[in-house]
């Protein structure tokens, strides 16, 4: 009786349709939009904002921009994307349409992605209820006030470059490169910018003074002093995971968004792939 009553209770396990194909893409693609901190400006600061809708506005010295609303609404969000619109989004900074993206969209950094991890962040948010949202258009000085602006600036500031693994390095090492270089994206806060807004790679990470509101974000360098130098790989990922600094304070302002929506909800794995990057690259002073 008791070996009947297991091999019943054990028939819906047994009969039950294992993950698809696309149901796994799409796990995979909410993991990387995660990872990619889409949720952050893509979704307004409020709180009956819908996910993703876009609308969310970002100060800059050149004006103001909106994002856009990338749910699968065919109108006025992402719905009528092919794959290699999607993808040439986030390579080229292009459009469907074929204009150019303000790099305000980081594709700067997302460029590196690659295809597959692409497909499957598009798989997971073509699976999400449409959301019919029209977003402002952006408020931009007279100067760049065209697609044509975005275009000259890609020409001078622009590579369209896939992530290369080192073969020097470690597994762990090339997964915390292709997360804060590309898909975190961390260098687009993190490092200074030009005058025209073009990130200064010989200060790679080394801190932004000039944020918009008056936020600074700080060096993330290894620096003994100025920077994260004194962290252990171990506090880097306690942090990513908590948001705990080493004084017991909480981080605040935009980086507790972060912490809140993206790296908290990494794999451990993944945050110490991070921390290991981080404690590899060279320490800088910060840019004041």
């Amino acid at each position: 009786m008791h070996l009947i009553r297991a091999a019943v209770a054990a028939v819906p396990f047994l009969l039950a349709a294992p993950i698809s194909a696309q149901e796994s893409v799409v796990e995979r693609g909410e993991y990387l939009t995660i990872a990619g901190g889409c949720i952050d400006c893509h979704t307004i600061d409020s709180d009956d904002a819908v996910p993703l809708a876009g609308g969310r506005a970002l100060e800059s010295p050149f004006g103001t921009f909106y994002s856009p609303n990338i749910t699968p609404d065919v109108d006025t969000g992402i719905g009528a994307w092919s794959d290699d619109d999607f993808v040439s989004a986030f390579w080229q900074g292009v459009s469907p349409d074929g204009d150019h993206y303000y790099p305000a969209f980081p594709y700067t950094s997302y460029t590196g992605i690659s295809r597959k991890d692409l497909l499957a962040m598009k798989a997971y948010l073509f699976s999400l209820e449409p959301v019919e949202n029209d977003t402002p258009e952006h408020e931009l000085a007279w100067y760049i006030s065209t697609r044509l602006a975005a275009g000259a600036w890609k020409l001078k500031n622009f590579d369209s470059e896939r992530f290369v693994s080192d073969p020097e390095q470690s597994a762990k090492w090339n997964r915390g490169a292709y997360l804060v270089r590309h898909l975190g994206h961390c260098g687009e806060c993190h490092t200074p910018r030009s005058a025209t807004g073009a990130l200064r790679h010989d200060q790679e990470l080394a801190g932004n003074p000039d944020l918009p509101d008056d936020e600074k974000m700080p060096n993330i360098t290894p620096h003994r002093d100025d920077g994260i130098g004194k962290w252990s790989i171990g506090d880097i990922e306690y942090f990513l995971h908590t948001g705990m600094l080493d004084d017991g304070d909480f981080v605040g302002s935009s980086m507790s968004a972060v912490i809140d929506n993206n790296t908290s909800k990494l794999t451990k794995d993944d945050r110490l792939a991070i921390a290991t990057y981080l404690k590899s690259i060279a320490p800088q002073l910060s840019s004041e």
